[in-house]
């Protein structure tokens, strides 16, 4: 009996460790989704510097690891096709946690109010315009498309 218990409890935590692993809602600020926007894993003044040499806008996301609409922005908005392919294509993309590391200090520059804070900036870190909150991958879409617009 002593023996089943501790089997069962190995099954348990194994259970549970692959469930944590496969959650769609973790937040890690510099994932990079095979599918989904590629953000760029280095440094902000190197995200200024790329912006700069290719010409692009940086779509700069700021969230929080306890944020349910980051998550979700996250887990539904950033993995999409069609969001991926326009935002890759048109915009050197950055995501950042408002709470830790570079996150504070831009959260601090960009003057946030609330999470997710999507702006949009030209490569010398000069507001070209922001929003918060959840978008789907339409408006998202939408919203991009009306900056390249200006």
């Amino acid at each position: 009996m002593k023996k089943m218990n501790t089997v069962a409890i190995l099954l348990l935590g194994l259970l549970v460790t692959i469930l944590i692993q496969a959650n769609p809602f973790q937040n890690d600020s510099e994932v990079q989704n095979d599918t989904g926007i590629a953000f760029h894993q280095g440094s902000w003044s190197e995200a200024l510097q790329r912006a700069k040499e290719e010409g692009k806008t940086i779509f700069l996301d700021i969230s929080a690891s306890w944020c349910a609409p980051c998550k979700l922005l996250k887990a539904k908005t950033f993995p999409n096709a069609e969001v991926a392919e326009f935002y890759n294509a048109n915009f050197i993309n950055v995501t950042v946690d408002g709470e830790k590391g570079e996150g504070i200090e831009l959260a601090r520059k960009y003057r946030i109010k609330g999470y997710p804070s999507l702006i949009f900036l030209d490569s010398k870190g000069n507001l070209i315009a922001q929003t918060a909150g959840y978008r789907n991958p339409k408006q998202l879409i939408e919203i991009g498309e009306q900056i390249l617009n200006k």
